[in-house]
């Protein structure tokens, strides 16, 4: 029996320890295009999951599988111990759903439209304490087409929480943004991540899944090609890590190249970088040889390979391609 199969009769919440979400051999072709290819993972309670790939590499698709709101070819998905397709009035009373953009009336308050949205469920989060958790409520009498687009992105995830989820999918929520209104999207998701909520987040955002994500599921034309906590995946990557120095007189860059686990050197201006697999071996060589050689020290600083260095490693081009 599969985990899968061991809840597919229960009609109670996930027992403790249980995953939130399981997803197992999901497939979804639209013609002759596989849009999903074989996706299985689980979303652990508590944490924030992403799934991170460029547009079209089957992260929507994936999700709205999970929302109930597509039908996969095959695979299974359960939601807090329910089927979304066969169970899905009690899929809806445990998720939340915030789409890559929100289309409400033009003219509906953004008070007005918490409260709507509210009424739609037996459980529901006080209009007021959601307003507080996204920063809005200098705008709760605002007309919805008067707010920034950060500020209607708040809105959604706002509107997302009403039935006070344990589930919360958001979908490229901070697609468009500028980098403010990304941050402050950003701090919303780490107060839901403090009342103990369980998050999917899809996004392309390097630094985003860095931040954000518990574990990460690298998706790319349909399938998963990797997944694990950020800093296990940067771990594995055979990326090499960049030291930057400068010192206060010019030095032989052919020279840095025989210090010990340097891999390569390279000099811009008055800056030296040294590539290596292992920087503090190779930090504790490089200060030896500076001090040997006489020369000062002015500034030193690491760079680690990123979740876009694993990408591009795992498949030969960038995130954004």
């Amino acid at each position: 029996m599969s985990t899968l199969e061991a809840v597919d009769t229960s009609m109670s919440p996930v027992g403790e320890g249980s995953p939130a979400v399981l997803v197992e051999d999901l497939w979804k072709r639209y013609g002759d295009v596989e849009a999903v290819r074989g996706v299985s993972f689980t979303v652990r309670r508590g944490e924030i999951f992403g799934l991170l790939g460029p547009n079209g590499a089957g992260k929507t698709t994936t999700v709205e599988i999970i929302e109930g709101m597509r039908r996969p070819d095959s695979g299974q998905v359960r939601v807090w111990g329910y089927d979304p397709l066969a169970q899905a009035d009690h899929v809806k009373r445990h998720i939340g759903v915030a789409l890559q953009s929100t289309a409400l009336p033009d003219k509906i308050k953004v008070r007005e439209a918490l409260k709507l949205f509210a009424s739609f469920y037996p459980r529901r989060i006080p209009v007021g304490e959601l307003l507080q958790l996204v920063a809005l409520q200098e705008k709760a009498e605002s007309i919805f087409d008067t707010l920034s687009g950060g500020q209607q992105q708040r809105l959604a995830v706002a509107l997302a929480l009403v039935n006070d989820p344990d589930v919360i999918i958001l979908d490229e929520p901070t697609a468009g943004l500028d980098p403010q209104a990304r941050r402050e999207l950003h701090e919303v998701i780490d107060q839901m991540r403090a009342r103990g909520k369980t998050i999917i987040l899809t996004t392309h955002y390097i630094e985003e899944a860095e931040k954000l994500c518990d574990r990460v599921a690298i998706i790319d034309r349909g399938k998963i090609i990797a997944l694990d906590t950020p800093r296990r995946l940067i771990a594995r990557s055979r990326g090499r890590s960049r030291i930057e120095f400068r010192t206060a007189a010019p030095i032989d860059v052919g020279a840095l190249r025989q210090i010990p686990f340097v891999q390569k050197a390279a000099q811009n201006e008055e800056e030296y970088t040294v590539w290596t697999v292992d920087v503090p071996r190779t930090v504790v060589e490089l200060i030896k040889w500076l001090e040997s050689e006489n020369h000062e020290l002015l500034d030193l600083h690491v760079t680690r390979p990123t979740l876009e260095d694993v990408f591009i490693e795992l498949t030969g081009r960038s995130i954004d391609r």
